[in-house]
């Protein structure tokens, strides 16, 4: 079976142009279709579907096929069922974040996109999330026996207005620094606020992680509401990976209500990685289309189902990007369809590779993608070189040079040198065209990134710790 799916890889530009023949075709068959009947041309063609494209494809028969725009390898195959692009966590020798045995979907939609078109270099439309009432259905008979498509009424609002919030003032107007923050592993607020009030005076806003790794605390629109309630800002991290499309938007509308404007929209890590690993994940949407259904509530005021909301939120979009996992090429592809979609903020993995990063951003200058939406690049440090190399073995997506682990770990003072590659690597970013911003990283590490702020130049003095704390 997987070898027959490298086979349509490699003739991926033979079978597009087989199925596009086929598809001016196919409407011939129209009058012993109607014959039939819809029921009867479903059960006359399905079996001869499956049998086919389960053999070319390993086909889940989703019945909602994107094959084309894929590549010819099927997204379902997608441990985490993605339909715009790879996940940030694709390993370094190309292996699947949840399955590494198994190479990335991607990277073979990647070199079947290229034979199909050799020369594109624009990114291709968002696919739309999976219709589930599809399931188990043909994706031929609609070619052959088109129904009829409800047509859309002519939009003539002009959307929305909303006022630009603090944060997004911020991403307009200057180098932005923001620090992340883990909700806690309790029902009460105090120390998780004792935490973040470090960070008064330093940060532009306070990055609230949802269920990272696959660990469970507490949720993070209610920390980002008690953040908001405290007058920080927060930026609400959403993870598609635990929850469906009806869940987020209720979150989105109930976040928006408790003053949190801020959204990163996020695929979401694996769960068996996790402390729950029995856990079932969810994968109803990937970040593309959680970013068109927020901006959809934005600007249109409403809900996915095209019902109208009462009042629409007050949403500043964004999302991350990953330039340090393969396919390099296609994440800056990738980072265009999330733009498209509505990101207005970009976070990226933790940056130790500045290579890298400034290629990244040399494909995203010629994009005109810095003039689009804010990239801030993510910025981080542990107590030791081990820890570090523990975090990029461990961590799929996390990648740390050889070069950058020896010199901490031949240091006499290893936190002390893991600050300094820190510091080092802020003001390196700065000085990269199109780079907006930092966002530091470090659990539970919060005195160490106060310190790296500050030292950094980047914002004034570091505030005393709350009595009873820890970094």
């Amino acid at each position: 079976m997987h070898a027959a799916r490298l086979w349509s890889v490699r003739h991926a530009r033979g079978l597009s142009r087989a199925y596009g023949l086929f598809a001016r075709l196919a409407p011939r068959l129209a009058p012993l279709a109607r014959l039939l009947g819809r029921a009867g041309a479903e059960a006359a063609v399905r079996p001869i579907e499956r049998a086919a494209k389960q053999f070319l494809f390993d086909c889940r028969m989703c019945g909602d096929c994107v094959l084309s725009a894929t590549g010819m390898a099927c997204p379902m195959n997608c441990a985490k069922q993605l339909r715009n692009g790879p996940c940030g966590g694709v390993r370094p020798d190309g292996g699947c974040e949840v399955i590494p045995q198994m190479r990335c979907v991607w990277l073979d939609a990647e070199e079947g996109r290229k034979r199909i078109a050799p020369l594109a270099v624009a990114p291709d439309a968002a696919i739309a999330p999976l219709d589930h009432t599809r399931s188990g259905r043909s994706s031929w008979v609609p070619v052959i026996f088109p129904e009829a498509a409800p047509s859309a009424a002519p939009r003539t609002d002009p959307g929305i207005a909303h006022p630009r919030e603090a944060f997004e003032r911020a991403c307009a107007d200057r180098f932005v620094v923001t620090v992340e923050l883990a909700p806690p592993d309790s029902a009460a607020p105090a120390g998780f606020l004792a935490r973040a009030a470090r960070f008064r005076g330093l940060v532009d806003a306070i990055n609230v992680t949802d269920g990272a790794g696959g660990n469970c605390h507490m949720s993070s629109v209610a920390a980002s509401a008690l953040l908001a309630a405290h007058g920080d800002i927060p930026i609400y991290q959403v993870a598609c990976r635990d929850r469906n499309r009806i869940a987020i938007q209720g979150d989105l509308l109930g976040a928006a209500a408790l003053g949190v404007q801020n959204i990163l929209c996020l695929t979401g890590d694996d769960v068996s990685q996790g402390d729950q690993p029995e856990a079932k994940p969810v994968f109803d949407l990937d970040a593309v289309t959680l970013l068109g259904i927020a901006r959809r509530m934005r600007e249109q005021g409403a809900f996915a189902s095209g019902r109208k909301l009462e009042a629409a939120p007050n949403l500043f979009l964004g999302a991350t990007a990953n330039p340090f996992a393969p396919p390099f090429h296609e994440r800056v592809a990738n980072l265009e369809r999330k733009v498209d979609a509505g990101a207005r903020f970009i976070q990226t993995q933790f940056c130790f590779d500045l290579e890298r990063m400034a290629a990244f951003m040399r494909e995203a200058r010629a994009r005109g993608l810095h003039q689009r939406c804010t990239i801030i690049a993510g910025v981080g440090t542990l107590g030791s070189a081990a820890a570090l190399r523990r975090m990029a073995q461990r961590v799929p997506g996390v990648h740390v040079p050889e070069a950058v682990l020896q010199r901490i770990g031949q240091a006499a003072d290893q936190r002390a040198e893991g600050k300094r590659v820190a510091i080092e690597t802020i003001q390196a970013l700065a000085r990269i065209e199109g780079v907006g911003g930092v966002h530091l990283m470090g659990y539970r590490n919060e005195t160490v990134l106060a310190e790296i702020i500050a030292e950094s130049g980047l914002r004034g003095r570091v505030q005393a710790p709350a009595a009873g704390t820890t970094g």
